[in-house]
């Protein structure tokens, strides 16, 4: 069990989530919140020029530039690509990361509490998400694996040896809520505290069993040959993010009132429900599997 001795907490990957932000200066004004004895922590903000334009992102989403090869592409030059190679830099490089964990920080529009995204497999992870969700039972656990070689992951999370986001909301973009705030420094917490106990080797006895959520696919809101949407994400299943589509349950409304089924043959579970930021792309929801991690 190799200790985890350089922690890096990211906020503000993309400009208009505050609550990444606010905390990530909390921190830097009370940093006994996140000191721990075994190892030590920094703090970034990802993406300050997006932050001050109060927008996502300024030329590109910055959470998609952290590929090896794009990292190492030149010609990828725009402000959140130069940014990203900057925090390759800082936090990395990609190929062999000075920071043993990344903890990203964000926030959704969608009615997902507090979640904690896992992109990557393994007995760390499983160990990390049986305590976070002991500690905090109202937790998602979601494993966002795609099975990619670590080099060819996007995401600013995967620049460290591990990484994972904390994504909370319902929260509007360009504001704060105190709930919301509140929970992404539990969630926080629990994972410096998880960090702490590992390192020391005084983990407590943890589930066996922990549920949470497999990415599966994201699926478009209806639109015709001319990309124009032809409807939205149906009433039942607006806010309802872990809630179980069933085959052949409405998921769309068509603006002439028609409703689109579901037309898979398993029972999904949705999250990322009408995200604000994906309507650039047309996305609708995330589906996902419920899963168990298992602990040896």
């Amino acid at each position: 069990m190799t200790p985890i001795r350089t922690v890096a907490i990211v906020g503000g990957v993309h400009g208009n989530e505050f609550s990444g932000i606010y905390a990530i200066r909390r921190y830097q004004q009370q940093p006994e919140l996140i000191q721990r004895p075994s190892f030590s922590v920094s703090t970034l903000f990802a993406n300050p020029e997006a932050h001050h334009a109060n927008k996502r992102y300024v030329h590109s989403d910055l959470n998609r530039q952290f590929k090896t090869a794009d990292l190492n592409n030149p010609a990828l030059a725009n402000y959140e690509q130069s940014r990203a190679k900057v925090i390759n830099q800082l936090l990395g490089p990609k190929e062999n990361p000075k920071t043993d964990l990344v903890i990203d920080l964000h926030n959704t529009t969608s009615n997902m509490g507090a979640c904690l995204i896992m992109t990557q497999a393994g007995p760390f992870y499983n160990q990390l998400a049986a305590y976070v969700k002991m500690q905090m039972p109202e937790a998602i656990i979601s494993r966002d694996e795609d099975h990619l070689a670590r080099e060819d992951h996007a995401l600013l999370c995967t620049l460290g040896t591990y990484g994972v986001i904390v994504e909370v909301g319902p929260q509007s973009q360009s504001v704060l809520r105190q709930d919301v705030l509140e929970q992404m420094h539990d969630m926080t917490r629990h994972i410096l505290d998880f960090v702490e106990l590992y390192n020391t080797g005084a983990l407590p006895p943890l589930p066996k069993r922990t549920e949470a959520y497999l990415y599966l696919r994201s699926i478009k809101l209806p639109v015709n040959e001319k990309g124009e949407r032809l409807g939205m994400v149906h009433k039942n299943v607006q806010d309802k993010d872990y809630q179980a589509i069933h085959p052949g349950d409405p998921i769309f409304t068509l603006f002439d009132g028609t409703e689109v089924p579901y037309d898979g043959d398993s029972v999904v579970y949705p999250t990322f429900i009408n995200e604000a930021a994906y309507y650039d792309n047309n996305l609708a929801m995330s589906l996902n599997d419920k899963v168990w991690i298992e602990l040896d």
